[in-house]
């Protein structure tokens, strides 16, 4: 069974057992998430959301990205900024979807 479910302002198309990589969730390592704005289960599409339908997914690591370098320059003029940046995310394993 396929499903997609919106969370962190992305939509992520997951069948179970695939892991995948979210926006930071509150949620302690080894605990359950429940998420409810499914727009797709198995064929059906939903209005804007399929009613009833949920994706079930276990908190397996909360982490951060490798460091993105930003940097500002304006020729002439001498401003430079260097600016480090590391995304948080948290790592799900999809556990049941349902419908």
């Amino acid at each position: 069974m396929k499903a997609v479910f919106v969370t962190g302002g992305k939509q992520y198309y997951v069948s179970e057992n695939d892991v995948i990589y979210v926006e930071k969730i509150d949620a302690e390592v080894g605990s359950t998430v429940k998420f409810d704005e499914v727009l797709f289960v198995d064929g059906v599409v939903g209005n804007p959301t399929v009613k009833g339908a949920s994706v079930e997914c276990k908190v397996e690591k909360q982490g951060k990205d490798k460091k993105i370098i930003v940097f500002k320059y304006r020729p002439k003029k001498k401003y430079r900024k260097k600016q480090g940046h590391r995304q948080p995310y948290t790592k799900l394993v999809v556990t049941k979807i349902n419908k």
